[in-house]
């Protein structure tokens, strides 16, 4: 037996996938015109899920900042922080974190990825226990299998069912350290999170709000869920990443917890990474400056949101529970969404098709990421792309009502 037979199954459905001749997962752009726009096999592309809320790509300070500090200090740290130390820029982008959300302190990983890897494996040692939402990205729960927690599930978005899993760890010892999310990568649903921190406060536990899908989304002043819903001082710990609304690479984790900063020697993701290079670092301080002082972009992205989200809705596709910059078109099966994502990307659409396991309750999604670089003609360009393939493939049908303006 080979060493990669154990993934045979998975070769076969890959190499199935293959022979269609549109890989989803092997999509390469010869060229990206700007936040919203690329070139595939030769034509212009409409880019829908990319997840780029701002449409900070292509700003011009942030890619100043960038070519100003890439000049300045080279193209990278080659090493971690604690072995090279800390460039100027990463204890000012800390500073400027903490200070946006109101926080005592922050800390930057390289990936968003490696923040939940990183906070989720210290955070609850072996004594402790792990409360997370079932529907989690993968990076909690694999930074959840990266610690030694005790690790128990809650049903999606229920505050019922955490309040009865913290009442069945009642008494028990350990610290119990609850995780949620913003928005939800997949179907862009946000977290009961004003009735999470209530089970939260009853039971004496931590609360863990992973933002990365909500900063710059949500909030009067676009800093995620927590502020949206007031419960910002119930969020003991609050991990996102830069490459969402902020444009680039990278995670964080702010808090107001005493004695934060040990966790930099107690993070294996954070101590033993290279840091982040000086020119992704400038770009996002310039990006963060852009949110905070734009706040038009925030009302631009989630008008869009509205205008797709109602659009497919009018047209009968079963999508989503609510308008969020997330609008995933719910499909029969995965290999209609496979046919549909194929046909999109043939007539100019760019959309994710996102499968089991990755996805909640087995669905097979449609899933596009909104802009506010898209203009309102580009979001009904897309409409009528989906209706027409929809229409094609009997997904709609001839009474769907008319998309709402």
């Amino acid at each position: 037996m080979g060493l990669l037979d154990k993934y045979a199954a998975l070769g076969a459905q890959y190499a199935q996938v293959e022979a269609a001749g549109v890989n989803p997962f092997n999509v390469t752009f010869e060229a990206m015109v700007s936040a919203t726009e690329g070139r595939y096999r030769g034509k212009p592309v409409l880019l829908l899920g990319t997840n780029n809320y701002l449409g900070l790509t292509y700003d011009p300070g942030v890619v100043e900042a960038a070519l100003a500090a890439t000049r300045a200090e080279g193209t990278g740290t080659t090493g971690s922080r604690i072995a090279n130390g800390s460039y100027g820029g990463h204890k000012g982008l800390e500073t400027e974190l903490a200070d946006f959300y109101g926080r005592r302190h922050a800390m930057v990983f390289t990936t968003g990825y490696q923040a939940n890897l990183g906070m989720l494996s210290v955070l609850a040692g072996k004594d402790d226990h792990l409360i997370l939402d079932a529907d989690s990205h993968a990076s909690i729960y694999d930074g959840a299998k990266l610690g030694n927690a005790q690790v128990t599930r809650f049903r999606h978005n229920s505050p019922e069912d955490l309040d009865a899993r913290l009442r069945r760890l009642d008494g028990t010892p350990g610290e119990k350290v609850i995780v949620v999310e913003g928005i939800y990568s997949m179907l862009g649903d946000t977290a009961p999170l004003r009735e999470f921190a209530e089970v939260k406060r009853k039971w004496g536990a931590y609360l863990v709000v992973d933002e990365a899908h909500s900063l710059g989304v949500l909030g009067a002043t676009g800093r995620g869920l927590a502020e949206a819903a007031g419960v910002e001082a119930e969020a003991d710990f609050i991990v996102g990443t830069f490459s969402k609304s902020l444009a680039g690479v990278g995670g964080f984790c702010v808090s107001d917890i005493e004695g934060f900063d040990v966790l930099r020697v107690a993070t294996r993701p954070y101590m033993f990474t290279a840091s982040l290079p000086p020119g992704v670092i400038a770009a996002t301080r310039a990006a963060l400056a852009a949110l905070r002082a734009r706040p038009e972009l925030r009302a631009r992205l989630n008008d869009n949101a509205a205008r797709l989200y109602n659009g497919l809705a009018g047209l009968g596709f079963a999508l989503g529970p609510e308008p969020n910059p997330v609008v995933s078109a719910i499909m029969p099966s995965p290999e209609m969404a496979f046919a549909f994502w194929a046909r999109l990307l043939e007539a100019g659409l760019y959309t994710n098709v996102s499968l089991p396991p990755a996805t909640p309750k087995g669905l097979a999604l449609l899933r596009s990421s909104v802009s506010a670089a898209h203009s309102p003609a580009q979001i009904e360009q897309a409409i009528g792309m989906f209706e027409a393939v929809g229409r094609e493939m009997g997904i709609i049908g001839a009474e769907a009502r008319p998309a709402p303006g």
